[in-house]
Order: structure tokens, then sequence, then C-alpha cells
């Protein structure tokens, strides 16, 4: 176990804000994290578990204890003709577990390939991309409830996931450590090739997940930049969901404005599209900046703090309000 006093937190933020931690504790089994959950004067203080630290914001320091795990086992936990029930710990590096699993031709987790973060964090959050989610293919999460010290294991049914979202972001939010994900892969993959763009590029191809996967990473590099090069949380806002109905109003107007089915009376607009309108692609304020290749993302232009990154965002926002009606909110988390 590592514990320091006034951490710095700029190695764990993929936004390279300078934050420190009034307390930093890294545990690397459920050994420690019981005797941390155990003590009464960790109970004392405001706690907040991080993974990579690729979807945070911090926008001051924290005077409390920010704690981060080490567990990075796998497990086959059970396996029949079909499936393999892949048991990782959730400090293991999300895109570390896909190309695993795509060496091993279990698939599943290829769509994923190339985000950020951790596994433990993947599951909170419900990461997708290209079609995919994560919840798509996880069946538990075992963790701790803080409240108790117990160890429980969660269904996924028990999870409500959505769009960018689950119980642990919500009712949950705060309650429980992971410190396990267990995920259902097919040994007979069924590749997932929605998206346009991949079936542009695979159209009378032979596809494995190996070339899914090294596509999926060479377009995400294209349009998304390296947080070590230029400080990002990947996308900031989440694609705003509309009724059909009011859609097809804007529409009206802005006749070139896309959108992705979600159910049989709402549509998805890509968040990108609407900040673009706007003319914010490539704009500055500070020494915070949107993206000038993807109008999702803002930047770290350099030594930019939480609050100038804030106040970019809430620009973009006021700026949609007011030309769409619509109200873009962030995927990112702040913190405090």
């Amino acid at each position: 176990m590592f514990i320091e006093e006034n951490y710095v937190l700029l190695s764990h933020n993929t936004f390279g804000v300078v934050a420190k931690a009034r307390w930093f504790i890294a545990y690397t089994d459920e050994q420690d994290l019981r005797k941390i959950l155990a003590d009464e004067y960790f109970r004392s203080l405001p706690v907040f578990h991080i993974g990579g630290g690729s979807n945070l914001l911090f926008i001051s320091d924290y005077e409390g204890i920010i704690l981060h795990s080490g567990i990075k086992d796998t497990e086959v936990v059970k396996e029949d003709e079909e499936f393999v029930y892949l048991k990782a710990g959730a400090g293991m590096l999300w895109d570390d577990l896909v190309h695993d699993t795509v060496c091993r031709a279990w698939g599943g987790l290829e769509n994923l390939s190339g985000i950020p973060g951790e596994v433990g964090a993947a599951a909170i959050q419900n990461i997708g991309a290209y079609g995919c989610e994560a919840k798509d293919v996880i069946t538990e999460i075992s963790a701790y409830d803080m409240q108790t010290g117990e160890k429980q294991t969660i269904p996924c049914v028990e999870c409500a996931y959505a769009y960018r979202d689950s119980i642990f972001k919500k009712a949950w939010k705060g309650r429980f450590i992971i410190t396990h994900v267990t995920f259902r892969l097919s040994k007979k993959p069924h590749y997932r090739l929605e998206y346009a763009n991949l079936q542009n590029f695979f159209a009378g191809k032979e596809i494995n997940l190996k070339m899914i996967r090294e596509t999926i990473i060479a377009l995400r590099a294209a349009k998304l930049p390296d947080p070590k090069v230029l400080g990002n949380a990947g996308s900031f806002f989440m694609n705003p969901c509309l009724s059909k109905t009011c859609y097809e109003r804007l529409k009206k107007s802005y006749p070139d404005m896309p959108c992705y089915p979600v159910n049989q009376g709402e549509v998805k607009i890509p968040a990108a599209w609407l900040i673009e309108q706007c003319g914010l692609k490539g704009f500055q304020q500070g020494n915070a900046a949107v993206y000038d290749k993807q109008a999702l993302v803002l930047v770290n232009k350099g030594n930019a703090t939480g609050e100038e990154i804030v106040r970019l965002a809430e620009k973009v926002q006021e700026s949609v309000k007011n030309k769409f009606r619509i109200d873009l909110h962030p995927e990112v988390i702040y913190l405090p």
C-alpha cells in the first residue's frame, strides 16, 4: 500500500491540471482495501475513488482522500462452447484488457479499443464507442460497500445501465468501491460494424478481431489528441437525446442536422455537430480550447486550471443552448 500526504495529482488526470490531494492512497489487493475501510481516520474524511483520471476535471485541491486501485489480476471463472467469462481487476488499464481479449480471439470488447482509463471506471461510466457499450458484455460487479465494509456481488441487471450512466453515478454514487468486473466474451465473435466509417472500411474485406481493433485505434487517433501532448479527457459532453418531434422541428431550420436512432420516440444528436454550428471548433479562451479537429473535445493548451476549463465548457453550453435550445451535459466529472 502507498500513502502520501499533500500528493500532486498531475499524473492522475489526463487534462494535465495541477491539483493536490490531502491524502493519496493506492492499494494493491482486497486485504489492503479492507484495512482502509475499517480505519476510523479514513472514515472521518471525504473520499473519492479514481481510475486512470481520463474522465476527471480537478477544479481545485481535494481536501480529503483520493483512493486508487492497483488490482490488476484476470481470471477465467467459467466457460462453455460459446462464451468465456473473464473476471478483471478494477485497476487494470482498459485497453490492456481489450488487447488481451483480442489476442485470445474472444469477441465483445474490440469496438471499445483505444479508450483510456481503467476497468472499474469503465463499468461505472458504461463507456461506449462504435455501436457498443460496456454493459453489453458485463455480467456482474464485485465491490465493497463503503457504508458496511462488506463485499457484494452486483448483477449487471441491478446496475441500471444507460447511455454513459449507471446506478453507481446516481443512487449509489460514492457508495461502492469496485474491485473486479466480470465480462461475457464470445468464442464465436459477432462483429458490430453498424457505424458507416467501419462499414466502408471493411466492405468486401475479410474481417477479424485484430483488424477491427487496429482500425478503431487508428480512427480514434485521427480525431482525438494524445493526452501526453495536449491535455484532455476525450469526449467532454454527452450527445443529447431529443424526441423525434423536437428533432423534426429543428430539422426544418437545420436540414443537415444529423441524428442516430435511440428508440421509437427518441434520437441522439452529435454534440460535436452542435458545437461546430456555433462556430466554436478551435475556439480558445485563456489556456483552454475546443480542439480544432474534434469539437467534442476540450483541451489544455498549457497550464490551464480546472476553473478555466469549466468556464470554457460553460461558454460552449451557453452557445448551444442559445442557438438550438438544447442542453449539453458534461460527460467529464468535476471534482470537487
